[in-house]
């Protein structure tokens, strides 16, 4: 089992950047493939990107491909979502989560993540 902690939200301008981070405590982060979510007011939480356990293969929804990138470091238990050229479409709660299956590359399916951070506020203004 491992905890997960966001941060890195806040209110940005339409075109300007934002890094979250995603820190994991209390197991071996490593094992764990890592995505971030996203979900808006009214809408149902979606995928934005994730990352495989050693970082060699991601995946990036295609509202976002070109614009965010993600990335990770195991010896600091940090996945990291670094978000360029945001938009205003992009407001939402950020959270990142664990795959339940360990050792293994990403997943698209959100009922295939287990372990949760509570999330953080991105907010795009025009």
């Amino acid at each position: 089992q491992v905890q997960l902690v966001e941060s890195g939200g806040g209110l940005v301008q339409a075109g300007g950047s934002l890094r979250l981070s995603c820190t994991g405590s209390g197991g071996t982060f490593s094992m764990y493939a890592m995505g971030w979510f996203r979900q808006a007011p009214g809408r149902e939480r979606e995928i934005v990107s994730a990352i495989s356990w050693s970082g060699g293969s991601t995946f990036y929804a295609d509202s976002v491909k070109g614009r965010f990138t993600i990335s990770r470091d195991n010896a600091k238990s940090t996945v990291w979502l670094q978000m360029d050229a945001l938009k205003p479409e992009d407001t939402a709660i950020y959270s990142c989560a664990a795959l339940r299956q360990t050792w293994s590359s990403w997943s698209r399916n959100i009922d295939d993540y287990v372990y949760w951070g509570q999330g953080t506020q991105v907010t795009v203004s025009s």
